[in-house]
Formats: C-alpha cells, structure tokens, sequence
C-alpha cells in the first residue's frame, strides 16, 4: 500500500488547486487521482475544440439524466470533464466569480465564507489581463482574458441592443457592480486554454512530493472505523489501494463526489441497504439539493454574415486554423458565448437573476451525439439565450448500482417551481424584446425559434419543456453547512461523523451561484488547501 500525507480523488477544478497548495511547501506528500487522462491534446487546449470535446468519451463522462418529468420525460445530456483539470478543461470557459448576494447565502449557512472572506481568493486566483484594477487580481496562476477587442461585429450590435433595452455594458462585471450587459471573460492565455490543470498542476507538476496518476479511478474511500485511512482504485487493470496518514480530500465534483461517498457506505442509509452496501454513516443529504442552472435560446437567422460562415464551410474552417495558427487569435482562441450579462427581470430581486448569453453563430439543436456544436447552421444565424440565476428547484442524485463504474441515477428535478417557471417564461420574452430595439431589428431577417407561432405564456412554456437544457452547473450535492441535519459537510468541509475526510468541489456549495460555477469551484479549492493547512499544522 502506497502512503502520503493526502490523498485526493479528482484533478478538476478544486483538486488541481489542491495539489498545488497543498505541495508548495515541500513538507507534505500528495497522491492525486484522476479517473481521465491527460489534457495534453489539441481539442482541449484550443478554446474553441469543446465544441468537439462535448461528445467525446475520451474525457467526457457524458452523463444522462433520467427523465425528467418537468421537461417532458425528456433526459438531459450532461457532459463532465473526465480528464486533468475536470470540467474545466472541457468548459466554454467563462469566468464569473458571482454575486456578493451569493456569499452572503453562504456564509449564512456556513460561517467564514461571506464576500469579505472569498473575495481576497478570488483576487489571490487571478492574473486578469484587462483594465487595471484593485479590485482584481493580477500575478495569480489563473489566466483570464478581455475578449472585448477581439469579439464578432454582432456581438457589439447585442450590446448596442442591450443598452437600448435599458442594460447598459459593464465594461467589468467581476468588478464592483455585477449588473449590465457585457463580453464575457475567460480562461485564457496566449489563446490557449488556461484550465485548472494547465495553472495549477503543471506548475507542480515535477515537484518530488506531488504524484498524479491518471486513468486512475476511485472506488471506493477506506475506513479505520470511523476515521478514513485512504483510497481503493482501479488503476491499469488492477484494484490498488493507498494510505492517507493525515487526510482523503474528494474533489470529485457534484456527480463523483457524492457517488463515491455512497459506494462507501456514506449516504441514505435505504439507498445503500437497497444496493447491499454497509452502511458506516446513514448520512440522508448526500446527494441531495442538486442544483442546476437551465437555459434556453431564441434563434435568429441573421440578414448579415455570423460566425456560421466562418466555421461551417471547410475553407471557412481551413481559414480560421491558419489565423489561428498565426497569431493564437480569431474565432479558434474564444468562447462562443461572447456576450451575455446580469440582469433584473423581478423588480423585487435582490440582485440579478437572469444571466444572458450572446452567440454569434447558430446550430439548430439535434438529439444527443448527432451534431457537435462546431457544425454551425448553413444559413447565416445567431442565438440570444438565458438562465434564471438563482433557480428554486432542487433535485437529487443515488446509486444506481454497487458497481463503481455505473454512472449514478441524476434527478434534475428542473421547473418545479412556480418562481422558476416564471422566469423561464420571462427569459424568453426579454429576448425577444432585445431583438426588437432599434440595433438588433436591423440585422435580425426572421426569429427561428421558438417561432412566431408560440405567442403566449403557455406557448412559451411549453417550448420550454421541449426543448430548454443544462448550462452545465451541477452543483450542491454535499452541501456544507453549520446545521447537521441539512448538510454532509461543515464549514470546514469535513464530512460529518467521519475524521480525515472532506469534499472539496462544487458539489459544497450551499446555494448556486449567480453565474458560471468554474470560478467559485477554483476558489473552493483555494480556500479548501488553507482550511486543510490550517488544520495540519495544528
């Protein structure tokens, strides 16, 4: 049996951070275990290849939810990155740190993680390349780039458009004030993506101390009793297992984490018995107050040209790899959500709860696995999307099996509720009122979907059932907390009932965040390896 100092399980977003932190002083050894492989190839790294990664099993978990009964029985794809640096080496990288509301809500039900104790991390994590500011970060290990001069002409008639809707551009709206329309900030460097594992763990990557080991993947946590002791794992062919001395860290995320948890006899106590697992810790909210930003689009065919006469035809395609080639710049080193912002849609909201989306190019959605998203529609379109940013509708996920390698039952649960499917509703008709001002109206040839023929609150509605989707922020799943009874983790991110374990991912959140979840996730993770070092030097 292997032995460290730590043992974490998952080289995502927190726990590429973890070994870092937690390596830098040389006086502890760490074993990292990544179920994926390497992210040492090309459509990981260039921006624009998760349009190709979206699909691939080669560092995708490619989840499907169960049918959800609020979308009409429909089963929903969530793709999760199953390789160094997580999701966020297959994310569209945009980087929202959140609302302060946010962390408010946090520290409400877990003392130490207001604004004023996050917002130094989120500062600590950055080297932001745009407007300086002190209230940003720069000299971090994580990349994040202004895109605002390099953005699609549409992208500047939406925020034109935005303006005229009466969302003025927030020139920074991981600033001071989060509200306004704006360009969207990401995750790169030099056109590269900056993922987690490309800022943290390759920087750490040749200490002594530090071991990673990819393909590697966790089935089960070890107990002494009550007190974890390490990790069972599969690992080319073979079941192996390794010692923890001080701590296991599980940063699997919001599907893995909880999952792993169960498997190893930490879970409701029914669920485990079902699957003939002994239950060590009956511990009911593992797995549960999933939480999950849904979106959806309007569709516009264009009376101009959109990024869909770039990538679509093969020349346009051979076009944008050679200026990518050239210069690490063009439609290759970005996002496709280039615009977006934070804005009120309720008047009694206490911040912004809806996010927008700006894409300059379109693609008419096709069921799971037919049409990548780097296959563009052959007319010339664009798509103006949302999400409610603080939904209400909770769900949950369990075992579906013993079997480590069987993907857990995911029950998103999404619109159940009366405040959610109103804003879904509400989304929809504020980006039709977008596309009616004065900038927009003139380049806009016909809205594709949802289509004139859905003109009112149930038309909308039901367009909605059919045909709305995840915007990939699972998250919650062991929600830390002070109280016992609705949380698996305290404040300090130790599992409750057990010693030498904790969960570091989104799956702690307590409430979703206003916005992207990668950023909040890599913060996580930060302030995980302080809590964590804090604790080992007694």
């Amino acid at each position: 049996m292997d032995a460290f100092d730590f043992v974490i399980v998952g080289a995502g977003s927190a726990g590429s951070v973890l070994a870092n932190r937690l390596t830098a002083s040389g006086k502890y050894t760490v074993l990292l275990l990544e179920a994926g492989g390497s992210d040492k190839t090309p459509l990981v790294q260039i921006p624009i290849g998760y349009g190709k990664i979206f699909y691939d099993a080669a560092v995708n978990w490619k989840y499907i939810t169960e049918p959800d009964p609020n979308l009409d029985n429909r089963p929903i794809y969530w793709p999760r990155g199953k390789v160094l640096g997580g999701s966020s080496s297959i994310n569209a990288m945009v980087y929202v740190r959140g609302h302060q509301n946010d962390y408010a809500e946090w520290n409400a039900a877990a003392p130490g993680w207001g604004w004023s104790d996050v917002e130094p991390l989120f500062r600590r994590m950055e080297n932001w390349d745009g407007a300086p500011s002190s209230a940003r970060g720069k000299g971090g290990p994580l990349a994040v780039h202004d895109v605002r001069p390099e953005v699609h002409p549409l992208t500047r008639v939406y925020l034109e458009a935005a303006a005229q809707a009466g969302f003025p551009t927030n020139p920074d709206y991981n600033g001071p004030d989060m509200e306004g329309a704006t360009t969207y900030q990401i995750t790169t460097r030099n056109g590269f993506r900056a993922s987690a594992a490309r800022c943290y763990l390759d920087p750490a990557g040749k200490r002594p101390n530090l071991e990673v080991r990819t393909r590697a993947h966790a089935t089960r946590v070890l107990f002494d009793g009550t007190r974890a002791i390490g990790v069972e794992y599969r690992h080319k062919g073979q079941i192996k297992t390794a010692r923890a001395r001080a701590e296991v860290i599980l940063s699997g995320g919001a599907i893995n984490s909880p999952q792993l948890l169960q498997l190893s006899g930490i879970g409701p106590g029914q669920v485990l018995q079902d699957h003939g697992i002994d239950v060590l810790l009956d511990a009911a909210q593992v797995g549960r107050n999933l939480q999950d930003h849904l979106g959806s689009d309007n569709l516009f065919v264009s009376k101009v040209a959109s990024l869909n006469q770039e990538l679509r035809p093969l020349m346009g395609k051979v076009k944008a790899a050679l200026h990518y080639a050239l210069t690490r710049k063009g439609p290759l080193s970005l996002s496709l959500n280039q615009g977006g912002g934070f804005v009120r849609v309720l008047d009694d909201s206490p911040g912004p709860d809806m996010q927008l989306y700006f894409s300059p190019v379109s693609y008419t959605r096709a069921p799971v696995g037919v049409r990548p998203l780097m296959s563009p529609d052959p007319f010339p379109g664009f798509l103006i999307g949302f999400n409610p940013c603080k939904p209400t509708s909770v769900g949950h996920l369990q075992i579906r099996s013993p079997d480590p390698f069987v993907a857990p039952e995911m029950h998103p649960n999404y619109m159940s509720t009366d405040y959610d499917r109103t804003l879904m509703v509400e989304g929809t008709k504020l980006m039709r009122r977008i596309a009616e001002t004065q900038a927009m109206s003139a380049v806009i040839d016909s809205e594709l979907l949802p289509g004139a023929q859905v003109d009112d609150d149930a038309a909308i509605e039901a367009y909605i059932r059919k045909t709305s989707w995840t915007v990939f922020h699972q998250c919650s799943t062991c929600r830390m907390g002070s109280d016992p009874a609705s949380s698996v983790v305290d404040p300090r991110l130790r599992v409750r009932g057990i010693d030498g374990l904790r969960v570091a991912d989104a799956s702690i959140f307590p409430s979703i965040p206003t916005g992207n979840t990668n950023a909040p996730a890599i913060m996580v993770g930060e302030k995980a390896s302080d809590l964590i070092l804090q604790d080992a030097l007694g």
